[in-house]
């Protein structure tokens, strides 16, 4: 993993976008809508607003023997981003994402996992080991940055799209190595057992749900307890709130003209994990990825928007 500041380990997708006036409801047809297909998926997504933030990236992932995987890995490349650890898998799709988007921004997503759900254990702590050159664990996980300077030996980028086992080996492989650990986890499920010094960053209807707690702030709290490492839970417009062991702080959000928040959440995790890959200290880092997501939803598709470091540096 020498050469690469930022490894993230998760889903790569194909998106398909039809935006119409409103959302529909249950049962019903909206006409009159265009349609737009994108490349997507929240791990590649976030790959790429790693990449435009600065950082060196490496996706692990898998997709399907396809052309939907073929342009998917093609348009990563484009952005600089090392797909020589994405799996090509025969007899199974690539991971495809209805998108419905309204005139608001606002959006409804359901998902088709594919080659997503097909990525094992065993093949993320490979690459993961190729990565680090094959050398031997270091023992004892490092720190999760707290309010001063962050590490700058690496990230790893996790996310809920991929199987728990996924997950898991991404973890171990990334201590094993020496690498601060950051876990998006979304979609909401059982998060890992062990979660020491992994730094989490839920939106706020997953922080309830992992957490049991209504109110943001208590969420966070609660995750924090239980991972003994700072807590970013995004707020959407209204910005993100950050606990950092008994501080907590409210990150404001640049308003901008919204035209579809599709991936702004993934440009926070992106932005985030460079931030951090780049030494910045967290508190530096979390307000980067604030702006990077507000100015990511500027356009439509979930990367169309996502900036490159001067214009969020610009933003600030």
């Amino acid at each position: 993993m020498s050469h690469a500041d930022v490894v993230v380990v998760g889903s790569v997708n194909a998106d398909l976008v039809v935006s119409v006036a409103r959302l529909p409801r249950a049962g019903e047809t909206v006409s009159g809508g265009t349609f737009a297909r994108f490349g997507g998926g929240k791990g590649a997504n976030q790959a790429v607003a790693a990449a435009r933030a600065g950082a060196r990236v490496t996706m692990i992932g898998a997709v399907g023997a396809d052309d939907f995987g073929d342009e998917a890995l093609r348009e990563l490349a484009a952005e600089g981003v090392d797909v020589s650890a994405v799996a090509r898998l025969d007899g199974v799709a690539t991971g495809v994402a209805a998108i419905v988007v309204d005139a608001r921004g606002e959006n409804q997503i359901a998902v088709a996992s594919g080659a997503n759900a097909a990525l094992r254990g065993d093949e993320v702590a490979s690459a993961l080991t190729r990565l680090a050159g094959g050398s031997p664990p270091r023992g004892a996980a490092s720190s999760a940055p707290s309010g001063g300077a962050s590490s700058s030996s690496g990230v790893v980028l996790l996310g809920h799209e991929v199987p728990p086992a996924a997950v898991e080996a991404g973890i171990r492989g990334a201590r094993a190595a020496g690498r601060l650990v950051v876990l998006n986890p979304a979609p909401a499920r059982d998060l890992p057992d062990d979660l020491d010094g992994v730094i989490l960053t839920p939106n706020a209807d997953e922080a309830r749900e992992l957490a049991g707690e209504r109110e943001p702030e208590a969420a966070a709290r609660t995750l924090a307890a239980r991972t003994g490492a700072p807590v970013l839970v995004t707020l959407g417009e209204e910005g993100a709130l950050l606990v950092d062991g008994d501080a907590i702080e409210r990150l404001p959000a640049p308003a901008v003209d919204v035209v579809d928040t599709t991936g702004a959440g993934d440009a926070v995790n992106g932005a985030l994990a460079a931030e951090l890959a780049a030494g910045r200290p967290l508190r530096d880092a979390a307000r980067f990825a604030m702006a990077a997501a507000a100015l990511s939803t500027r356009a439509a598709g979930a990367r169309d928007g996502m900036p490159r470091r001067d214009d969020v540096v610009a933003a600030l």
